[in-house]
C-alpha cells in the first residue's frame, strides 16, 4: 500500500497543473468532485461545522436539501462525459441518509468513475453497505466516542449507537470487497484520554486505517491552537503508542494531529484547488471547496439547478479566481497546505529550473 494521505497526489496529474494559472488556455475538468447529496444527518455531533453558529462553514445551509435523483443521475453523466476522475460523497448531513444512494453508486459502479465517502456509519448496512464494499475505493467513518454513553452525548443518538457502528463496520469487512475502511477519530477535549483504548479497539474491529484529527472550533487558527494546547501531548503519547503496538502493512494509522498554520492567514490571491477538487451541494450548488460548502457570499462558483454542471464548469474561467484566499479564507482550510506547494510548483522560476 502506498501512501493515502500525500499532498503529492495532484503532481501527478501534470496537464491539469498546469491548466491552473490565469491564461493557461483550456479549461480542464476537476480531477475529483466532492458530492453532498443531502444535508440530512441523523447524528447531531457539536463540533459539526455545518451546524456550530460560531463557525463560517454551512452558514447558508438549508438542512432539508437534498439533490433530485434525475439532478444526480445528470451530475454523473456529466463527470464521466468530462474525463473526472472521483467522486467523494460527504456532509452536510450523512450521505448514507440520502435516499438514492443506493442507486447512485449502482451507476457509479458501472462507470468509469471512482467514488468513495464519508460518513457516521450508522446506516452502513444491508445492499447499500455490499455495494460500497466490492466497489467504492474507500470509506472512512468519523467517530469520537469510545462507548455507548459517551456516544450519546456526542450526538445526541440512541443508545448503543457506537456498538451498532462497530458491528457494522465488522459486517462491511465480512464482505470480503476491495473497499479501504478507514475511521478518523475527532479529537477534543472530552474524549483525549482514551484515544489508545479506541485505536486498539478499532484495531481489533479489522479497519484498515485510523486517522486521528483534532475538531476544529473556531475561525481562527490562535483560538483552535489554545482549546487543543493541554490535549496535544496525551493525544501525541498514546497516539504514538498505538503506533508501535498495531501500525503494521495491514493497519495505517496515520497521525494527524497537529497544531494550526499562521492562525489561518493565507497570502495567495487565487486558490488552485477549487479547480481541482469542488463541490457539489445538496442545494445544486458548485463551490469553491469542502471549507466554503454552502457560504452563498464567499464560496459560490455558480449554480446547476437549471443547467448542467459541464456547461457551467466550461462556460467561463474567470470565476476560477474571483475567490480571493487572502481575503476571504482566513480560516481552517484542508487544502491550504497543497495550495502552498502548488503555488510554489507554478511560480518557480523557468530559467533556473535545471539548478536543483
Amino acid at each position: 500500500m502506498g501512501l493515502l494521505y500525500t499532498r503529492m497526489k495532484i503532481f501527478h496529474f501534470k496537464e491539469k497543473l498546469n491548466s491552473l494559472p490565469v491564461g493557461s488556455g483550456e479549461i480542464q475538468p476537476p480531477i475529483n468532485v466532492r458530492l453532498k447529496p443531502t444535508n440530512v444527518c441523523n447524528h447531531n455531533c457539536w463540533y459539526c461545522a455545518y451546524r456550530a453558529e460560531n463557525l463560517q462553514l454551512g452558514q447558508n445551509m438549508n438542512v432539508t436539501d437534498f439533490i433530485p435523483k434525475n439532478k444526480m443521475f445528470e451530475i454523473i453523466d456529466d463527470l464521466v462525459e468530462m474525463g473526472v476522475k472521483a467522486v467523494t460523497f460527504s456532509g452536510g448531513g450523512d450521505p448514507f441518509c440520502y435516499p438514492h444512494l443506493l442507486e447512485t453508486a449502482q451507476k457509479l459502479a458501472n462507470s468509469p468513475l471512482k467514488f468513495a465517502a464519508l460518513t457516521n456509519g450508522s446506516r452502513l448496512t444491508g445492499e447499500v453497505a455490499e455495494l460500497f464494499a466490492h466497489h467504492a475505493t474507500w470509506l472512512r467513518v468519523s467517530m469520537d466516542g469510545w462507548d455507548d454513553a459517551s456516544y450519546q452525548k456526542y450526538r445526541g443518538c440512541p443508545d448503543g449507537e457506537f456498538s451498532k457502528i462497530i458491528h457494522n463496520m465488522k459486517q462491511f469487512k465480512k464482505f470480503a470487497g476491495s473497499c479501504y475502511l478507514g475511521v478518523c477519530i475527532v479529537v477534543d477535549n472530552r474524549n483525549f484520554e482514551h484515544i489508545y483504548d479506541l485505536i486498539k479497539l478499532l484495531h481489533q474491529t479489522g479497519v484498515n486505517s485510523v486517522k486521528v484529527s483534532p475538531c476544529i472550533v473556531s475561525n481562527s487558527g490562535y483560538e483552535n491552537n489554545k482549546y487543543h494546547e493541554a490535549l496535544f501531548a496525551p493525544v501525541k503519547e498514546q497516539t504514538e503508542r498505538a503506533i508501535a503496538d498495531f501500525a503494521s502493512s495491514d493497519f495505517e494509522l496515520f497521525d494527524s494531529y497537529h497544531t494550526q498554520l499562521d492562525t489561518f492567514r493565507k497570502t495567495y490571491n487565487w486558490c488552485p484547488y477549487l479547480q481541482i477538487s469542488p463541490v457539489i451541494g445538496a442545494d445544486q450548488n458548485i463551490y469553491s471547496c469542502h471549507d466554503k460548502a454552502y457560504n452563498l457570499q464567499e464560496g459560490l462558483l455558480g449554480s446547476i439547478k437549471e443547467e448542467r454542471f459541464r456547461d457551467v464548469w466550461f462556460s467561463d474561467k474567470n470565476r476560477f479566481y474571483a475567490i480571493k484566499p487572502a481575503t476571504v479564507c482566513n480560516h481552517h482550510c484542508v487544502v491550504d497546505g497543497s495550495n502552498r506547494m502548488i503555488l510554489d510548483y507554478l511560480e518557480a522560476d523557468r530559467d533556473h529550473l535545471e539548478f536543483v
